[in-house]
């Protein structure tokens, strides 16, 4: 219906408000009054409303030949032509008709009302309609912006994803080689315990999943580590019961735990925490370390994937901090849900 009224009715209506218009100024400067005229002269001017479809398609191929040009003139140019083109037709097809068939010809004062009238508000009509197709196009450009960059967003969260699965199997397979030796029993179980979490890694990373969901994914990493750790080590779990419908991006936690099983030593004791707070998730992993191994580490490829993800996932909503001291290494983060 939009497109029907744009291409069909406006043209007509737009040119009887241009007819209208100079109509009434003509009859305030000279006194005439048109609407006592005969009906066959209003007739025939009456069919002079069609001329609007030749204005506007002469207006919209010069708007499309302007807007396709890899570099278009400058704006008062490009008035100047189509201005131009409005007083070639006017004065080349409307006057001849007005002259031949109106009642007395056409005087000067005639012809400057019908050159100046239509060009001013054609030439309205053409600015309009340019802005508007800047407009849109400036709407269209930002669209394709938008999707490049989130193309390259969805490209380097999947580069993150395929660089955290090498990482988290090859430290699981660590695992699974030592416990080889000691006990085939254990390493199947441990071998079944991994196929679960690999499955819960089939997750979109740019897809959510309920807190609840992730906190039990971290609770079978952990049930898979405690399996191959000996039996001094002090473990310590506190999970906050509200936290549970909550929505996450997946394997998030995952990271901090791993590198508190994979440190540990000294003490010999991990302490995790997750709770709601305000509506962010706070999670809270620490352990204890050996004196030599605080000096070198420095986190390595999971704690860098992590930071990445959540600056890509969690922009301005989230917090990691990781301290270091003598005898406990800590990480807090924090994730608006």
């Amino acid at each position: 219906m939009e497109q029907f009224w744009r291409k069909y009715i406006f043209p007509v209506l737009y040119t009887f408000i241009i007819a209208a218009s100079m109509r009434l100024i003509n009859a305030v400067l000279t006194g005439f009054r048109f609407w006592e005229r005969s009906w066959e002269e209003t007739a025939i001017e009456c069919l002079l409303l069609t001329t609007g479809y030749a204005y506007s398609y002469v207006l919209n191929y010069l708007l499309r030949k302007y807007q396709q040009q890899p570099k278009p003139p400058s704006a008062i140019k490009e008035y100047l032509v189509v201005a131009g083109v409005i007083i070639l037709m006017t004065d080349g097809f409307i006057l001849p008709i007005q002259h031949f068939t109106g009642e007395r010809g056409c005087e000067l004062y005639d012809v400057i009302n019908f050159t100046l009238i239509p060009t001013l508000f054609y030439l309205l009509y053409y600015v309009i309609k340019r802005a508007n197709a800047s407009m849109k196009k400036s709407y269209e450009q930002q669209l394709l912006l938008e999707k490049i960059s989130n193309d390259q967003l969805q490209t380097e969260l999947r580069f993150l994803k395929a660089q955290f699965h090498p990482h988290f199997l090859f430290n699981a397979l660590n695992t699974v080689y030592f416990q080889m030796d000691e006990s085939v029993g254990t390493a199947k179980h441990t071998v079944e315990k991994l196929s679960e979490l690999l499955r819960y890694q089939l997750y979109d990373h740019q897809q959510t999943v309920t807190v609840g969901a992730e906190l039990q994914y971290m609770q079978s990493y952990i049930d898979l580590q405690k399996s191959r750790m000996n039996d001094h080590l002090q473990l310590q779990v506190k999970i906050d019961e509200q936290l549970n419908k909550q929505n996450v991006y997946p394997l998030l936690l995952l990271p901090l735990v791993e590198n508190a099983f994979k440190y540990a030593g000294g003490d010999y004791w991990i302490n995790i925490s997750a709770s709601l707070q305000n509506g962010w998730l706070v999670f809270h992993v620490s352990n204890a370390v050996p004196q030599i191994a605080t000096k070198h580490r420095k986190g390595g490829i999971g704690l860098e994937n992590l930071r990445r993800r959540l600056a890509l996932l969690y922009p301005g909503k989230h917090a990691l901090d990781i301290n270091t001291c003598q005898h406990n290494y800590s990480a807090d983060l924090k994730i608006a849900l």
